[in-house]
């Protein structure tokens, strides 16, 4: 049974709150509050499913009654939690047409993420549909970390939370301002680094990905920088057909970590 006793609806766009809340649609104001956006319900079930601490909830009355499990959870996990008007919860939307619930939480605290067997770090990505969908793949494809350089898009962008579809909260993730450090340290702990390149001699099915590996991918136009490209311990292509020049850093991430899992697999069934 929903109790409403103690809310008092926000009608007001002036409200305090909300235009801290309006202020997460931008890097400065996700930045300046330590906070990003979770907009709709999937992305706040999935939050509740892997306890991921909220600090706000907004949503509508009708939202509340239509999703009654899930708003009693979320008031149970969320520091703050607040019934507001369609017009506000349209205002603090970054979405044409929102669900009926926001919540807040705190940004990721990098800390040491363990890669033993399958990782991927990617360099000055900038597409946030692009970082969302590689997240998404690579939690499916089994891999133990991703790491992002620090002037890739920012993996709390609105864009990359939608574009993970959930998978976002169940994948360790961490920015590192010295992507070469991370992947001198999983070299260290006895990785392969894996490049892909247009004009290696090897293609990406051509190689042991059963051994642990970490791939390492780059900018949508710009490719790998020369230091990550020494660093490699092999080099890979991805054959194109005559006259196309290149392949969508997305799609190349979802070709190798699904080979790695096609070889992982076999060699489990022997």
């Amino acid at each position: 049974m929903l109790i409403y006793a103690n809310f008092v609806m926000i009608t007001s766009i002036q409200n305090p709150l909300i235009k801290e809340i309006r202020k997460l649609h931008t890097s400065k104001g996700r930045q300046e509050q330590g906070l990003f956006l979770l907009e709709g319900r999937h992305l706040i079930s999935e939050a509740c499913a892997q306890n991921y601490p909220l600090t706000t909830f907004c949503c509508t009355l009708e939202w509340s009654e239509k999703y009654a499990q899930l708003w009693e959870k979320v008031a149970l996990q969320a520091q703050r939690v607040e019934l507001v008007s369609d017009r506000v919860l349209a205002a603090i939307a970054t979405t044409v047409n929102p669900d009926g619930a926001i919540a807040t939480a705190p940004r990721i605290v990098n800390k040491p993420i363990p890669t033993t067997s399958l990782g991927l770090a990617l360099e000055t990505v900038q597409d946030p549909g692009n970082l969302g969908t590689m997240i998404r793949t690579a939690a499916a494809a089994g891999v133990d970390s991703l790491w992002v350089s620090e002037d890739s898009v920012e993996l709390d962008h609105p864009k990359v939370l939608r574009s993970s579809a959930g998978a976002w909260f169940r994948l360790p993730l961490g920015v590192t301002t010295d992507l070469k450090s991370e992947v001198l340290r999983c070299q260290n702990q006895g990785m392969q680094v894996l490049a892909t390149l247009p004009n290696a001699s090897l293609t990406y099915w051509e190689v042991d990905l059963r051994v642990p590996t970490l791939i390492i991918l780059g900018n949508e136009g710009a490719g790998l920088s020369e230091d990550l490209i020494d660093l490699a311990s092999l080099q890979v292509q991805i054959p194109l057909s005559r006259g196309v020049e290149s392949l969508n850093v997305a799609i190349a991430a979802a070709l190798i970590l699904y080979e790695a899992q096609r070889q992982r697999r076999i060699k489990d069934e022997k």
